[in-house]
């Protein structure tokens, strides 16, 4: 563990002394809120493949933490949580924080305990750690008494098993009998395709299953977070499908499948359009680490449960050993091809265009050509994640686009691309957000300044709540209704923080903007007043309504 992120509080005294007196190689990074110090830890998780901890105080910062816990929970991040409590002694005796933290954690984390005697801690953390990185990984939460923090444990407790400092760990294997079933399903289609999700990412099985797909001649589509299962230059690369991200042309990738292979998703319903794409009468195979995730939304041909490389590994060895000496079709690279050309002439189209407000499109475009390879984008829901599932290519594989897909809550943008960068010093960073998510995040702005985190930030300003205007436009009669509110000058408010900031309202200065943001060595800001959402060509098939 070689990061902390975190906020002080009474109750946590103790710990930061300790952090403070002992030598344990370990940086913390103070935050202006425990939420993002949450989320933080939870895109350095998914960076560095190391478990993201993060830790605040009792009581209101318990409560304030929870959404960046539940968050990486639901999205298989490891991470644990470590909240200060009120002494052991006090409680039942209403001293200030006093609150339930274990019945507060139960129900959202994989695992979750409070610490009721001092001997306790040592197993108690290692659990945590085990917990978190082995199975689906998750978030795990451990309540830390006050007056325990203060107290002396045997040292020869003190002991790791080094195997639980990163994730996935101890990987399970397939049943060999679901393998061949699996096999049997597939090598009967003649169109198969995969639908790929962020468990992918997390097993570092893109090379198992772009090897698959190609003995296959299979397409791969993505997940919002599964897009860099497989780089989008490749030529089996379908790109994200599903009502948040997905195009026409995505949608007719899968449609035109005649078997379809869930690995590393739940099938959820963003990602099927509500269960509709793929039809309910194509088979199905499905692949995840949980076993309830398998055929949970859709009737299945076969499943497999197990870690995803260990599963597409098995999988082709079992499909490559049957078709040896057969000829192999290869016309999906050709049909993609088609595909990929008629939806990026449509966003080239509006990516040129020189109307008031900006479009996002030409933003994208501007941050295409100016962010390296190897760039890590981190979107906030709103405008920035559809149009970067949509039209933003990634053309390496891992972690290189992250999004809150969970719960969606504004605000995780920034915080989490500080983790991001703290995983990864070397990879340059931007952070996408709309005007709404700026609001929830602004205090951090400090400590990007404070750290010398060299960010990218981009502020879609349209002075609304795009999204719920939009589905309040779709469904709803166009009764807008409390999603409005003034414009702020994000320039200004970063540049009091001590950020390098652009304001643009002329789409011909975007390019040049965001190609100094990028170049700049610390953290700088671009604040776009860009069209809202309710009108934008925004790729999303369905809004709530």
């Amino acid at each position: 563990m070689k990061h902390v992120f975190g906020l002080c509080g009474d109750t946590s005294l103790p710990f930061y002394d300790a952090l403070c007196r002992l030598e344990h190689g370990i940086e913390h990074v103070l935050t202006r809120d425990e939420r993002h110090a949450a989320y933080m830890a939870d895109a350095y998780a998914r960076v560095s493949g190391r478990v993201g901890v993060c830790e605040g105080p009792s009581g209101g910062g318990a409560t304030y933490i929870l959404p960046g816990v539940v968050e990486a929970n639901e999205s298989s991040v490891a991470l644990v949580s470590i909240t200060s409590d009120i002494p052991v002694t006090a409680r039942g005796r209403y001293p200030l924080t006093e609150l339930d933290q274990k019945a507060l954690f139960r129900p959202l984390t994989k695992w979750n305990t409070v610490v009721d005697h001092v001997s306790q801690i040592p197993h108690i953390f290692r659990t945590a750690f085990r917990a978190a990185t082995t199975g689906r990984p998750g978030a795990c939460h451990i309540g830390l008494p006050y007056d325990l923090q203060k107290q002396d444990v045997d040292e020869a407790d003190l002991w790791a098993n080094v195997n639980h400092a990163r994730f996935p760990a101890f990987r399970t294997a397939p049943d060999p009998d679901l393998v061949g079933a699996a096999a049997d399903v597939i090598l009967r289609a003649r169109r198969p395709a995969f639908v790929c999700g962020g468990g992918i990412i997390i097993s570092g099985a893109s090379d198992e299953l772009i090897a698959l797909a190609e003995m296959l001649d299979a397409p791969i589509a993505s997940t919002v977070s599964g897009h860099g299962v497989v780089p989008d230059d490749h030529p089996l690369a379908v790109g994200v499908v599903g009502a948040n991200g997905g195009t026409d042309q995505t949608r007719d990738a899968i449609s035109a499948a005649d078997t379809v292979i869930f690995v590393g998703c739940r099938a959820g319903s963003t990602t099927t359009e509500h269960g509709t794409v793929p039809a309910r009468d194509v088979p199905i195979v499905h692949i995840d680490i949980d076993p309830m995730v398998v055929a949970a939304n859709y009737r299945i041909e076969a499943g497999m449960v197990g870690d995803a490389r260990l599963c597409l590994a098995a999988l082709g060895h079992e499909i490559a050993r049957r078709v040896e000496g057969r000829e192999r079709t290869s016309d999906a690279a050709q049909r993609l091809a088609g595909l990929r050309t008629e939806k990026r002439a449509r966003f080239d189209a509006l990516a040129r265009s020189d109307e008031r407000p900006i479009r996002p499109e030409r933003v994208l475009s501007a941050l295409q050509a100016a962010l390296p390879r190897d760039a890590i984008v981190v979107a906030d829901p709103g405008t920035p994640c559809p149009y970067f599932s949509g039209y933003f290519d990634f053309n390496r594989t891992g972690r290189r686009f992250i999004t809150n897909r969970a719960h969606g809550a504004l605000g995780f943008s920034l915080a989490a691309a500080v983790g991001a960068w703290f995983a990864s010093p070397s990879s340059k960073v931007a952070a996408v957000m709309g005007d709404g998510s700026f609001g929830f995040c602004v205090g951090e702005l400090e400590t990007l300044v404070r750290k010398s985190v060299p960010l990218t930030l981009v502020v879609f300003s349209n002075a609304s709540y795009g999204w719920i205007k939009a589905s309040q436009k779709d469904g709803y009669g166009q009764r807008y209704f409390s999603v409005d509110f003034n414009r702020s000058d994000h320039a200004r408010i970063a540049e009091a923080f001590g950020l390098k900031v652009w304001r643009v309202e002329d789409p011909a200065q975007v390019d040049a903007a965001i190609k100094a943001a990028v170049a700049h060595d610390g953290p700088a800001l671009v604040d776009i007043i860009s069209q809202p959402l309710e009108e934008s060509a925004v790729p999303v098939s369905r809004w709530m309504g």
